[in-house]
């Protein structure tokens, strides 16, 4: 496991989540303790229902812990308020869904320059950026084309692309080949190993496909609340 003094790395420390439901409180995670080194690749595996997305929903900052703590680089960003979370989500988070979430009146190249302008880049910078990661996840002829003129798994890439455009420090993958045929699917699991190798992304992926799990440096899976780390089918933790 990385040292938790490593620059970039994502520390999560007793995390814990319940909800309250009309039979009583339901506790999803009951202690969940996590270290996400920069370059990792970890995914995030267990039985449906689990609380697979929860737990990537709390360090994506899309939710909070009700007890725990998360620390990104010395800052506990689960702390801030909205607004601060909101900014540190933008330039520091990138995420991918088992929908792609693409918005129909735009293009595959305006969908991907959105979080950039969001960012503050101006106009030209973040197209110029959002063309360059079309042409790395191999949609350089598809700038112009609209979502519905994409195949899904041209969606996705676009998805893809669009969570690396700032640059993030990890990328938040929650089922992303889940909506996919067996053939598409690998073919981004290739793309997001690819990212993960060339471009140094950190990747934490939830998913149900094996082969996907199996091609990560790293196995976490989540049992009854609790996590278990796994390396080359090793449990370290």
């Amino acid at each position: 496991m990385d040292s938790d003094n490593d620059n970039n790395s994502l520390i999560a420390r007793e995390i814990c989540r319940s909800f309250d439901t009309a039979e009583g409180t339901l506790e999803v995670l009951k202690g969940v303790n996590l270290t996400i080194g920069r370059g990792d690749m970890v995914a995030v595996v267990g039985e449906s229902g689990v609380g697979k997305s929860t737990l990537l929903h709390i360090l994506g900052g899309l939710d909070r812990p009700t007890r725990g703590d998360i620390e990104f680089n010395g800052r506990q960003f689960h702390r801030m308020n909205e607004k601060e979370l909101a900014t540190f989500r933008t330039n520091h988070i990138g995420f991918v869904f088992q929908h792609h979430y693409l918005m129909d009146d735009f293009s595959a190249v305006e969908n991907i320059m959105i979080p950039a302008l969001v960012a503050g880049r101006g106009k030209r910078e973040a197209a110029r950026i959002a063309e360059q990661l079309l042409g790395d996840v191999g949609l350089a002829d598809r700038t112009k084309h609209m979502p519905r003129e994409l195949s899904g798994g041209e969606q996705q890439r676009v998805a893809v692309a669009r969570a690396l455009i700032n640059e993030p420090d990890f990328v938040i993958a929650d089922e992303p080949s889940g909506n996919l045929d067996v053939k598409t699917g690998k073919k981004l699991h290739r793309l997001l190993k690819d990212l993960n190798a060339t471009r140094g992304a950190t990747l934490l992926i939830a998913t149900h496909n094996i082969d996907l799990a199996r091609s990560c440096g790293k196995i976490v899976k989540l049992v009854n609340g609790l996590a278990s780390e796994e390396t080359n089918g090793k449990a370290v933790s």
